[in-house]
């Protein structure tokens, strides 16, 4: 056992079993990769997969990306305490697949670029790249070491798995298979990893519904908790979770990851051709939807089976993150091998965002620092590509253990890798809709959007937001019935105090707050990225039309065009059917003319009876 909080039990050999398996399983898909692929030595054929991957493992492979350790861990500790409102992820994940497939993708698909960096230069100029490219690099490689640490920690203090033994491990594993197989291993172990993230859940969910004696029983406790809160339309930008936050500011989120993140457009134009590349965005969007079903049903039965006795506020878990695997740990632990499995599938949120991660910075430095400097060959380049692998990883590993001395910032350094990415949104927005935005108005809206989105996200963090905007839902542990063994340490830095410290706002005197505290950094954090993009659009098309912009001539691929829209296909092709039945109905002269001889069985003929003859 920990000896940091209370725990439930503690990991068995067939638990650690499961986890290795995990681990050997992701390993080896590496080196049959790096096999299967050893005749391939071009750095297009290691980043990209050659360009020749299909709709289905590319679709598993975005789902899995993003849907980290922490969506496994967090979302349903959200659900818990917060409501199942996060629900309506799953109608910004259909708006953002819309338009990452009616925007985006089309125009980075034509110019087959390896760097979504890449276009910045072709639409503006290197400095806007460079840029561009200098914020992704900083914030993938903040996340990524989070990513790795935050489960990591969590497990660690519930099920006693030691914590840097995990963090290496996935970080070693990782690394090997990105190094040896390139993008191609990536998809596949993210096939595989989104299945034991699954199945992961799914051990949970079936042993808590026959632990609560049903799916009913868990829905009717929700009900009664106020857990299931949908009908929450409040439009006020300040509430932590509504509607209109999680639909509207959510969809701004994942189109700023889906439509220009690096590790995803990088999967999705890697497919052999467009079509396979909007179906895998489609069928992409199933899996996400099964992720924040499976996510938000945990978090019901989390609720359901701690409904009298949280175990936040009774001292026994010390963060919200560690209440998942409490609940592993409570109701699975007699099960030897169901809660490696859970580990199991948390870790494979980790590797599938960090691998992910680590494929995407090699391929942005590759294409954008090192290619247009350098006349290296092919060969080298891919060389190239893997050593920056193995760098990358090394560096991951390290922000994990740098992440460990942030105690409290974790929060806000993850608030500021969402609020990077809203300015980025704007300036490809720019590019792609606005032909008068050049490239004065891109760098000046990329900088505005960036100063204003951290200003807000640090002024959060800062100044949390009132109580009354960012409580938690009722919990209680009236029902609560245990003693504390002499085995069993608590610390007294871990227990909160009271239900109230469930928010971590310090507490503040209204005098000594900022006329901004109780508004503009009260924002709903689910608002940062779109007040980045808005602000990077903005101030691009107002400097541009200052500095010439409306004499700008851009190449027409470089911009969205009507063709490469579904819409004006869908268009086109009704207007083409309802032209031709209307040609088929026509019975004047001409239609006649034109129509009277498409049956071969006829023939027109011209009966000439003056002259008693047949004229053909």
């Amino acid at each position: 056992m920990s000896g940091d909080s209370l725990v439930t039990g503690s990991f068995v050999v067939a638990d650690y079993a499961v986890f290795a398996l995990m681990l050997l399983v992701s390993a080896s898909v590496g080196v049959y990769h790096a096999w299967a692929d050893r005749g391939q030595g071009s750095s297009g054929d290691f980043l990209m997969g050659g360009r020749k991957l299909t709709a289905l493992p590319v679709s598993l492979s975005l789902t899995a990306s993003f849907m980290s350790a922490i969506t496994v861990l967090s979302n349903p500790a959200e659900v818990y305490r917060y409501g199942a409102n996060i629900g309506y992820y799953g109608l910004s994940y259909m708006m953002t697949m819309v338009v990452t497939s009616e925007i985006f993708l089309p125009v980075f698909y034509r110019l087959a670029i390896t760097s979504t960096y890449e276009y910045l230069e072709l639409r503006f100029n290197r400095a806007t790249r460079l840029l561009g490219t200098a914020l992704f690099i900083a914030q993938t490689v903040l996340y990524t070491g989070i990513v790795i640490y935050a489960p990591a920690l969590a497990l660690n203090q519930v099920t006693g798995m030691d914590l840097w033994g995990a963090v290496v491990s996935t970080g070693v594993v990782c690394t090997f298979y990105c190094t040896m197989g390139g993008l191609r291993a990536v998809v596949w172990t993210d096939v595989f990893q989104l299945g034991v993230m699954l199945a992961g859940f799914l051990s949970v969910i079936i042993r808590s519904v026959i632990v609560q004696g049903g799916v009913l029983p868990i829905i009717s406790d929700s009900q009664q908790g106020g857990r299931l809160n949908f009908g929450d339309f409040d439009t006020n930008p300040l509430r932590r979770n509504t509607f209109w936050t999680i639909t509207i500011g959510g969809t701004f989120v994942w189109v700023s990851i889906y439509g220009i993140n690096q590790a995803q457009v990088q999967r999705y134009i890697s497919c052999k051709s467009i079509t396979h590349a909007r179906l895998s965005l489609y069928i992409n969007l199933v899996g996400l939807w099964s992720i924040l079903l499976c996510s938000v049903f945990a978090g019901m039965c989390l609720f359901s089976v701690y409904k009298k006795c949280d175990p936040w506020t009774a001292g026994l878990v010390s963060a919200p993150d560690q209440l998942m695997p409490y609940l592993v740990m409570d109701i699975l632990g007699d099960y030897p091998g169901l809660p490696g499995l859970f580990v199991a599938a948390a870790f494979s949120g980790s590797l599938s965002t960090v691998s992910s991660s680590i494929n995407a910075l090699a391929a942005v430095t590759v294409e954008d620092l090192i290619k247009p400097y350098t006349n290296m060959s092919e060969r080298h380049l891919s060389w190239s590509s893997k050593g920056l692998s193995i760098i990358y990883g090394v560096l991951c590993i390290g922000m994990a253990g740098l992440a460990s001395l942030m105690g409290g910032i974790l929060q806000a350094v993850i608030s500021i890798f969402g609020i990077i990415g809203g300015p980025l949104l704007g300036v490809f927005t720019l590019g792609i809709l606005c032909p008068i935005a050049n490239s004065k108005g891109a760098l000046s809206g990329l900088v505005s959007g960036l100063v204003v989105s951290l200003w807000v996200g640090i002024g959060a963090q800062v100044y949390p937001p009132p109580l009354e905007m960012s409580r938690p839902l009722s919990l209680t542990t009236e029902g609560c019935n245990f003693t504390v063994t002499d085995s069993l340490n608590w610390t007294a830095t871990a227990l909160p105090a009271q239900p109230a410290s469930i928010t971590t706002a310090p507490v503040h005197h209204i005098d000594g707050r900022p006329l901004l505290a109780d508004s503009w950094y009260s924002l709903s954090y689910f608002y940062f990225s779109l007040i980045g993009t808005i602000t990077a659009v903005s101030v691009g098309l107002l400097v541009s039309l200052l500095t010439g912009g409306w004499k700008l001539k851009v190449e027409s691929r470089l911009t969205l065009m009507k063709e490469d829209t579904t819409v004006y296909h869908l268009f086109k092709y009704f207007k083409d059917r309802v032209t031709r039945r209307t040609g088929e109905l026509d019975l004047t002269t001409d239609g006649e003319e034109t129509t009277g001889s498409a049956n071969p069985a006829f023939c027109d003929v011209e009966l000439d009876l003056t002259k008693g003859r047949i004229r053909t």
